[in-house]
């Protein structure tokens, strides 16, 4: 069983920063996952930010045009599967709920369809 578990949501004021934390536990025939995050404002699409290939340790990717150039994606090095998300220079657009995410594949894609499992989600909201 493929657990995805998010935390670090909550309420920001714009111009901060904030980091979102993903800890995954795999089970234990599979353990070279796509860990992706994304996220969802209200009546819009769900929509990828970024995402760690696991089987290369080294290829993070960033989809949305919107976070470029303000998001940062690591592991943490005491935890294998402990995905760290950093967002800076917040705006109000940046509200919704962020979820983290898993592929079996193992391969990273923009597209909510590729991962298997998801993660609940947390809240971040920007207030001007």
């Amino acid at each position: 069983q493929v657990q995805v578990a998010e935390s670090g949501g909550g309420l920001v004021q714009a111009g901060e920063s904030l980091s979102l934390s993903c800890t995954v536990s795999f089970d234990s025939k599979f353990d070279d996952y796509g860990v992706g995050w994304f996220r969802q404002a209200p009546g819009k699409e769900r929509e990828g930010i970024s995402c760690l290939d696991y089987r290369s340790s080294r290829t993070t990717m960033t989809y949305a045009g919107s976070v470029k150039g303000r998001v940062a994606l690591s592991r943490d090095n005491s935890a294998k599967y402990t995905l760290l998300l950093r967002m800076s220079s917040l705006t109000p657009e940046d509200t919704g709920m962020y979820y983290c995410a898993a592929a079996r594949s193992g391969y990273c894609s923009p597209s909510p369809n590729s991962y298997e499992y998801w993660g609940q989600g947390t809240q971040v909201t920007v207030s001007t």
